[in-house]
């Protein structure tokens, strides 16, 4: 019984060794030439006002291009400025535009601001506000994405409706390439 024991412990241990002993080893020539470059990034500011008519998805020039084939990470912020007289309901969402395939990117979609002031005769009511937009997307080959914005009016409509960028706060919209 001690023999088997003895054996069985050393092939263990072996094994640990040889495991532990390759994990190590530097890679031959032929495998580093085979290692990834490092993830490609970018970023791109909005440097105007978009105004947003109402229930109408709107093109901003804010866009960037994913140069090559891979898995990326999109990262937006996207500022909105509201104002209108009460009574008064409305809204802007954003969501992220897939040039190349003409088609959103799933569940892109974000509510960037809302104002809601249903007492008439109130002083006019509005504000700004930045919102995220965080997706993940493969593509085949070099993409164009765009961000995207309407204004919806469910009460009254407003006198303000904009995708706003200044050095306030910017709408920016970020790449980078986490996976192949």
């Amino acid at each position: 019984m001690k023999q088997v024991l003895r054996t069985s412990l050393a092939a263990v241990a072996a094994t640990l060794l040889i495991g532990t002993a390759t994990a190590f080893t530097e890679p031959s020539d032929a495998t580093t030439a085979t290692v990834a470059h490092p993830a490609k990034a970018g970023i791109a500011k909005l440097n105007t006002a978009v105004n947003l008519p109402s229930g109408v998805w709107t093109d901003t020039p804010l866009e960037i291009t994913l140069p090559r084939a891979g898995t990326y990470a999109l990262d937006a912020d996207v500022r909105g400025r509201l104002a209108g007289t009460p009574a008064i309901n409305t809204y802007i969402t954003a969501r992220l535009w897939n040039v190349n395939s003409g088609a959103e990117l799933p569940q892109s979609e974000r509510l960037v601001y809302q104002i809601i002031n249903l007492n008439a005769g109130d002083a006019t009511a509005g504000g700004n506000q930045t919102a995220p937009i965080s997706e993940l997307i493969r593509v085949g080959g070099p993409t164009t994405i765009r961000l995207q914005a309407r204004r919806v009016d469910a009460v009254g409509a407003a006198g303000i409706a904009q995708i706003y960028s200044d050095n306030s706060g910017y709408t920016s919209l970020r790449y980078e390439r986490v996976g192949f």
